[in-house]
């Protein structure tokens, strides 16, 4: 694909013209990377707009004893940057950014991005738009880490996100949301008694998503 076609696949754009696209294109540009590459460290700074064109990256920190915290999840088209101030030049980056698939990334040139576009009002909802959806992980987060018992996390990420707790390893899946794996099989036989999921040759199947919503939802609202 060229970097037009790159451009004009990702809903983010999808709003620009041709003579836009092609603006845009001059100041971008694509990089291919391997799985396990850590394209970006907790603190350090960039000056470019970046978009996961193609496979999976993850966001995580690392507390003081060494130990990695899981954040959450970055998909393809999607944005990658972590953005807190509009009127910046560069960003910080909250954590660490590592593609755990083989990944494709868009590269955008941040201070030219704002002078074409952004402070002509193109793009701009797009944008706000992203930074809402970023603000809303984080408050998923939030509930996960500081709210939701074991219960609440199974049910959250079978509701948001039943083809990741698939692909992973059930050991995964404990580490990210700091429960046992022992506590993970109960949540699971006691959604499984309920009929609320079934699990079929080790994939677990939601029979009732509206059963998993109540359930963290109920702890929210307590």
């Amino acid at each position: 694909m060229s970097l037009t076609d790159i451009i004009q696949s990702q809903d983010f754009f999808s709003s620009l013209d041709e003579n836009e696209t092609e603006l845009l294109a001059s100041i971008s540009a694509v990089h291919n990377y391997e799985k396990g590459y850590i394209y970006s460290y907790e603190h350090s700074q960039s000056d470019e707009l970046l978009f996961l064109v193609s496979g999976l990256a993850r966001s995580y920190k690392i507390d003081k004893y060494d130990n990695e915290v899981f954040l959450y999840y970055i998909y393809e088209n999607s944005m990658i940057s972590e953005i807190s101030d509009l009127d910046a030049c560069s960003f910080y980056t909250f954590s660490n950014i590592e593609l755990i698939e083989d990944s494709q990334v868009l590269s955008v040139k941040y201070k030219k991005f704002k002078k074409y576009f952004l402070d002509n009002n193109i793009l701009c909802n797009a944008l706000s738009k992203e930074i809402l959806n970023r603000s809303l992980q984080l408050q998923s987060l939030i509930n996960r880490e500081f709210i939701f018992d074991a219960v609440s996390k199974v049910s959250l990420m079978l509701h948001d996100d039943l083809q990741m707790f698939n692909k992973l390893k059930r050991h995964d899946i404990s580490t990210m949301l700091h429960i046992q794996p022992a506590t993970l099989s109960r949540v699971l036989n006691r959604l499984k008694r309920n009929k609320t999921i079934d699990i079929i040759h080790g994939k677990v199947e939601v029979l009732d998503k509206k059963a998993l919503l109540d359930v963290y939802k109920d702890k929210i609202d307590e």
